[in-house]
């Protein structure tokens, strides 16, 4: 019957050629994202072995040259000529899912300054691009695939049924409540099947390797989700189907549901939390870092003397002296600039903070949330790892001042680029991007078992004549 069923191909076709499209969008933005890191390893790679070579030039014709182009000098080394990329990899699973990557930077280039400067750089990108989103697989299991499967199941009974060939089929021995379960496994399996395969051989066809480290795992958590996902909509079409109402009916319902569960709440849950929790606005932000700067520019001197106070041990020679020196007071300039920042960054990142933590209490009142969050863990494209990223900028950057400030108080002079401190980045444990994906796993398919076990009991009660 379902082979015989013409929509219930039409609707695999266009559901294969949507995943086949999503995946090719995914793997453009996956390969743009690497060339875009390549780059600007490549970039870092030529900057340094030219100030090498400018470096060796000087010392061999002892000549002068002027301190602001002057690569040895540690202020013009640490903030204009040497700072590094710190870059965040693009996991092996990303054409899975876009997620936040095209909203959150994927490299910082870290220098002296002050670290409110360096994060708030960003690429500047089309913000009505940014608002609509991009065509990738996610979107099309979050929001399509439902559709799909309410489309061949809400009528799996009721058709039968006003057709009159429902008490026919269960005058054989067989229940009610396995043929409906046989009705539900089939259409999943279709459904499920399209999902995998097609998603599996473009990763293929496209290079993917499911062979790196924690690619394996990761494959198998998306596998997990796509399957709770599922599970969660075929329970509802089993409840809503138990009932015994007509096709029409079910039809509104479970189209009812899904746009309350998939398009409202989360609109909702973005609404609740920015209202509860609002942030600062952006441009404030980035105006009080350069209010800061101006001001703290303005008064070096009288910074330079604080900085001395606090650290006693850097000082070298008459103070006097070391206030005209302008890579010092530079140093004090910074310092004093991540302080008065410091509140209005405190300020913004504290209500991110609240607002994720809500959203992670209500996003279990909505399927469409958890699934967006395992798929995005999965292809390493979230913000948990974002913010792991974060975590590791913040203290390469506390590295790359402790290497240079000290040089500046020394008056010391860059010889050799190589000692320079790199950023390395280290990956999130797999564990902890299992633990969150089960997590969001067990949350989608506690409610269909839940559904499916209630749905089960109904059909002994099942109107099987209209």
């Amino acid at each position: 019957m379902l082979r015989a069923d013409a929509t219930v191909w039409v609707i695999a076709g266009i559901f294969a050629a949507g995943i086949g499209y999503a995946m090719m969008n995914g793997v453009r933005w996956a390969d743009f994202e690497r060339t875009a890191l390549r780059a600007a390893v490549a970039e870092e790679a030529e900057r340094y072995q030219k100030i090498q070579t400018q470096i060796i030039e000087l010392q061999q014709a002892d000549r002068p040259v002027a301190a602001f182009g002057d690569a040895r000098n540690p202020t013009m080394f640490g903030s204009r000529f040497g700072p590094r990329y710190a870059t965040l990899p693009v996991g092996p699973l990303a054409p899975l899912a876009i997620g936040q990557s095209d909203l959150l930077p994927s490299y910082f280039k870290v220098s002296t300054d002050a670290r409110e400067t360096i994060v708030a750089a960003s690429e500047i990108e089309n913000p009505h691009r940014l608002l609509v989103g991009r065509f990738d697989l996610a979107f099309v299991l979050v929001f399509l695939y439902p559709l799909l499967i309410l489309a061949v199941t809400y009528n799996m009974l009721s058709s039968e049924k006003e057709q009159g060939t429902l008490a026919l089929a269960l005058s054989q021995p067989v229940a009610l409540s396995t043929l409906a379960a046989g009705k539900v496994a089939l259409r999943s399996l279709l459904l499920v099947g399209i999902v995998v395969s097609f998603s599996v051989l473009a990763l293929l066809a496209t290079g993917v390797s499911v062979t790196a480290p924690g690619a394996l795992v990761r494959l198998v958590l998306w596998l997990a989700a796509v399957g709770a996902y599922g599970a969660l909509w075929f329970g509802l079409a089993v409840l809503v189907s138990s009932f015994g109402r007509p096709s029409a009916t079910n039809a509104t319902i479970l189209a009812t549901v899904w746009l309350l569960l998939v398009v409202m709440l989360p609109s909702l849950f973005n609404l609740v939390a920015t209202t509860l929790y609002p942030v600062p606005s952006r441009v404030e932000m980035i105006q009080a870092v350069r209010v800061a700067s101006d001001e703290a520019a303005g008064a070096g001197s009288t910074l330079l003397a604080r900085y001395y106070e606090d650290h006693p041990e850097l000082a070298s020679g008459g103070a006097e002296q070391a206030m005209n020196d302008f890579n010092i007071i530079r140093v004090a300039v910074d310092v004093d600039v991540a302080k008065r920042a410091r509140p209005v960054v405190d300020r913004y990142e504290q209500q991110l903070a609240r607002q994720q933590q809500m959203i992670d209490r209500l996003r279990f009142l909505s399927p469409a949330v958890l699934m967006q969050d395992a798929l995005n863990d999965v292809a390493g494209t979230g913000t948990p790892r974002h913010r792991h990223f974060l975590e590791q900028v913040d203290r390469f950057h506390a590295q790359w001042r402790g290497f240079v400030v000290p040089l500046i108080f020394q008056k010391a002079r860059i010889t050799d680029v190589s000692t320079a401190p790199a950023f390395v980045y280290d990956e999130e444990a797999t564990a902890a991007v299992a633990r969150r994906v089960l997590i969001s796993g067990m949350g989608l398919l506690a409610p269909a078992v839940v559904m499916a076990w209630i749905g089960h009991r109904r059909l002994r009660r099942y109107p099987v004549v209209a």
